[in-house]
């Protein structure tokens, strides 16, 4: 498969992601957004940065690129298509899932490693996981608290859609876990369909043992999972 990397004005972790990719032997093309999906697209991945300067809000701006009309094509096709930070707040804004990510509750920028808690282990890009299983992941932002409507709230709640949750390092869900303030700890969920998902955590930043651990390996392996939803 071929993973295309969309590239906007201020992304930064592109080529970042491009080398986790690698390492797990999934084929990638760092695609400039102009351009538009390559032919053989069999993936798609928004990476994390700062599209845009975060003019307006974080990710508005190049959820409205004629790109992304593509990747939702793809993702209505059963193309796996993974958000990260940035690129969960383009995902977001791009209504490839509900919600939205707002102002850290800190106002301020964050750059640390947290803890989040498998919530679902039954995707491609959790199967990796054992459900309760905690990882250590990356987060960089300054606008990633998950807002979600107590109604939406509760359909992915109940349509087991929520990925994965802040928690502690023992995987208790708490307030002093939550990092942001995202609603009911969320750190990442699925869209309607099981291929498309968002995360503010960096998965790729945590794929190479030399830098940064190993537990982000197994949602990006989720990429190379041979099964497409229906």
């Amino acid at each position: 498969m071929t993973v295309a990397i969309v590239r906007f004005g201020g992304s930064n972790c592109d080529r970042d992601a491009a080398r986790a990719l690698d390492s797990l032997d999934i084929d990638n093309e760092i695609v400039w957004h102009e351009d538009g999906l390559p032919a053989d697209t069999t993936g798609v991945m928004l990476p994390g940065g700062f599209s845009y300067g975060d003019y307006l809000r974080a990710g508005a701006m190049a959820a409205r690129a004629p790109i992304m009309q593509a990747v939702k094509e793809q993702a209505e096709a059963g193309v796996p298509v993974l958000g990260i930070c940035n690129g969960a707040q383009i995902g977001c804004e791009a209504s490839l899932t509900p919600g939205a990510f707002t102002t850290n509750e800190s106002a301020r920028f964050q750059c640390e490693h947290v803890h989040v808690r498998v919530e679902n282990a039954d995707t491609r890009w959790t199967r990796a996981y054992e459900e309760g299983q905690v990882l250590e992941l990356p987060i960089a932002h300054a606008e990633g608290r998950f807002e979600i409507g107590a109604d939406a709230l509760a359909d992915l709640q109940a349509e087991d859609r929520i990925l994965f949750r802040y928690s502690t390092p023992d995987g208790e869900i708490t307030a002093e876990a939550n990092p942001n303030g995202s609603t009911d700890n969320v750190a990442g969920i699925l869209g309607e369909r099981e291929n498309v998902a968002v995360l503010m955590p960096h998965p790729e930043r945590a794929a190479l043992s030399d830098i940064g651990g190993t537990d982000g390996r197994g949602i990006l392996a989720g990429f190379a999972s041979a099964t497409v939803p229906q």
